[in-house]
């Protein structure tokens, strides 16, 4: 969190202490952030009182607490509605969900992390982590690694430097020269798997979703337990899977979305 704001003055200090209260997950006392907060006390008391009259935070007296505001929350509406693939794939997750019976999960990349922004249960729910808002770690999860195998040199080497490569079950891989390995891999099938690495007993298979330049603007999962599937059976669902992240990123160009029109675009276009 520090990194994110060190450089940004005032603005990137108040958004790290914005950062902060969420992280809780619940309504938070000033004492409790202060803990876990790298800014004196006298500062951090500053920004949590013009956040709150901001209207980005929001103060209950009575336990004395404090949450994410209202004007926040319609912010993060928006955002979630402009920059978020879910409202554009909504359809094409509703169609594979159906078709497949399995939980389905569609994801970006949040800076070096997993962001789960949609995500269907299967007929038969089973307890895994994941959850849309949720954020997860990239190199041991299968839509992590498909959207790390089609990034440039560029764009994945600092996000290989920022993985904390803990070792979450003894599947889990450790090393950047073994993901570096099953990226290439990857990229060469199109397609990849969590073989158990993040979470005992969870599986899936994963595709990109890729824009016509090959580049992953997200990923789709279908994710099983191993009581009740292989992943040889789940990679019989690639063709499935891709077809619909095919769909999505073709409904994802017409909304020139992420992608901007580049200025030669715009030009040809006025």
């Amino acid at each position: 969190m520090a990194e994110r704001g060190a450089g940004d003055g005032t603005v990137g200090k108040a958004l790290e202490v914005l950062d902060q209260v969420a992280s809780f997950g619940r309504p938070v006392k000033f004492n409790e952030l202060l803990n876990n907060s790298p800014f004196p006390k006298a500062t951090l008391y500053r920004f949590v009182q013009t956040l709150t009259n901001q209207g980005m935070l929001s103060f209950d007296s009575e336990q004395g607490t404090y949450a994410p505001g209202a004007r926040l929350v319609r912010l993060a509406h928006a955002a979630w509605q402009q920059f978020s693939l879910a409202p554009v794939a909504r359809p094409f997750v509703d169609d594979l969900a159906r078709d497949v019976g399995e939980t389905i999960h569609l994801a970006q990349l949040d800076h070096a992390q997993v962001l789960y922004v949609d995500k269907r249960n299967a007929s038969s729910p089973i307890e895994m982590y994941s959850s849309a808002g949720k954020v997860g770690p990239a190199y041991c999860t299968g839509v992590g690694k498909v959207m790390m195998a089609f990034l440039g040199d560029a764009e994945l080497d600092p996000i290989l430097a920022q993985q904390s490569f803990h070792k979450f079950t003894d599947k889990t891989l450790t090393t950047v020269e073994d993901l570096r390995e099953e990226l290439r891999d990857i990229r060469a099938h199109g397609y990849g798997f969590d073989r158990e690495e993040h979470e005992p007993g969870i599986i899936c298979v994963a595709v990109p979703i890729l824009n016509k330049s090959k580049r992953a603007i997200g990923a789709l999962s279908v994710t099983s337990s191993t009581g009740s599937q292989t992943l040889a059976n789940l990679e019989r669902l690639v063709p499935r899977i891709t077809s619909a992240a095919n769909d999505i990123a073709r409904e994802v160009e017409l909304w020139r979305f992420p992608d901007q029109p580049t200025t030669k675009e715009k030009a040809e276009t006025e």
